[in-house]
């Protein structure tokens, strides 16, 4: 079963401020642990949305409207993803809460979501 934990943006990764060295470390362990039990897909980082756009269709069967970032609501962003491969929900849900706090400073929030 695949799902992806989905690591909410914050307004330090917003402003681009790198994680502290020790949530850096502690990241860097975790990854390694799904590494090792063999059920981390992918795992990947966002530029925040000051370099991102979102394509919306206001319009249905006229253009698509493109809006540049920045992205002011960064509660509804996202600062990046792990993809990982389980046999279960529950597995699922025990390495997400797993994680460290993936922002730091009490900021961070991780959305759960099976992948079809």
């Amino acid at each position: 079963m695949l799902f992806m934990l989905i690591v909410k943006a914050s307004k330090n990764s917003e402003a681009g401020n790198l994680p502290s060295t020790e949530l850096m470390e502690a990241m860097t362990k975790y990854n390694e642990e799904l590494v090792n039990a063999g059920v981390r897909v992918m795992a990947k980082g966002l530029h925040p949305s000051s370099n991102g756009m979102r394509i919306s269709f206001p319009k249905p069967g006229e253009k698509p409207v493109v809006t540049e970032g920045p992205f002011t609501e960064s509660n509804d962003l996202i600062a990046g993803f792990i993809l990982i491969d389980v046999k279960s929900r529950e597995e699922a849900i025990e390495w997400a809460i797993r994680m460290p706090d993936p922002q730091g400073h009490g900021e961070g929030e991780i959305e759960l979501r099976q992948v079809f």
